[in-house]
């Protein structure tokens, strides 16, 4: 291929789903537009779009090709603005995976001012509370919480969340507001387990032992592999939790849950930014980097 301009024409055919529509989009002939795919077609060996009368779609080798297309001109425009300054705007598409409670309580709702002040910036957002695999999966930046176990990845950290040990009202009525770890056996406390895969082994109850941690196996009849179902479970009644205080400090404020034995808290966990390496990280990454990292500095020790 010559250039990139039928990469980019497909790309607008693609997303327009009309010819026409893109040929006025990038003010064209509509017969340039159409050769111009078609060519690219030729090229790669591959039909990427279905023409009907009425509309264009993706085929399936379409959309592989088109998101790999979308990546490839958002590179070269980080290649062309390397050197430019900051005033000048992010463009492309930016890929980040985030943990779901810190996404639902606190990035999604500081993301208005994020989009804002970068319109031209397209955010996709993945929000798991399992580990992603940022080079199969094409992620740009992963918000991580705990320990980053893949020492191929370069961590950026940014602080600790603090962790607090709660429950319900009902709860601690029924069982008795334990004040010592001794208590959470006595009076037969139980514990709401979780764990990112469901049949992994408990994470138990963690609390401070000297210098280091140590863990209580506390009974359970339930098991979860989600934030927000840990924090609806607590909620119910149905155990003692140990969860991000940006989670669950609204629930506290409210009395919908009450803080319990807060001399024995879980460690703190850790908080970092992960990419999958360090050079030429592109200016949509490092400015999405700087700014979650002054969103989340308020809850981080």
């Amino acid at each position: 291929m010559q250039n990139l301009e039928p990469i980019l024409i497909f790309i607008t055919v693609a997303e327009m789903g009309s010819f026409t529509r893109a040929a006025d989009s990038l003010g064209i002939q509509k017969g340039r537009a159409s050769t111009a795919v078609r060519k690219l077609e030729e090229d790669v060996g591959v039909r990427l779009l279905h023409r009907t009368t009425r509309s264009v779609q993706l085929t399936e080798d379409g959309r592989a090709f088109h998101a790999r297309a979308r990546d490839l001109l958002a590179e070269v425009d980080d290649l062309h603005s390397m050197f430019a300054s900051d005033r000048v705007a992010l463009r492309g598409r930016l890929r980040v995976d985030l943990p779901t409670e810190v996404a639902r309580t606190t990035i999604v709702p500081a993301l208005p001012d994020f989009m804002a002040t970068h319109p031209a910036l397209e955010l996709e957002v993945s929000s798991t509370d399992r580990q992603v695999d940022l080079v199969q999966e094409g992620f740009d930046c992963v918000l991580r919480l705990g320990p980053i176990g893949d020492e191929t990845l370069i961590a950026r950290p940014l602080g600790k969340l603090r962790m607090v040990n709660a429950a319900s009202p009902a709860y601690l009525a029924h069982y008795g507001v334990p004040r010592s770890l001794e208590d959470l056996r006595r009076q037969g406390h139980r514990t709401i387990h979780f764990s990112t895969m469901l049949g992994a082994r408990p994470y138990g109850w963690e609390y401070p032992d000297g210098d280091s941690y140590a863990t209580l196996q506390l009974p359970g009849a339930l098991h979860v592999n989600s934030a927000q179902t840990y924090e609806a479970a607590a909620l119910a009644g149905l155990g003692l939790i140990q969860a991000p205080f940006l989670g669950i400090g609204r629930y506290l404020e409210s009395g919908a849950l009450v803080e319990i034995i807060p001399d024995f808290r879980r460690r703190a966990l850790d908080v970092s930014l992960v990419v999958a390496h360090r050079r030429n990280l592109s200016r949509r990454v490092r400015a999405f980097m700087k700014w979650i990292e002054n969103v989340l500095a308020p809850y981080l020790e």
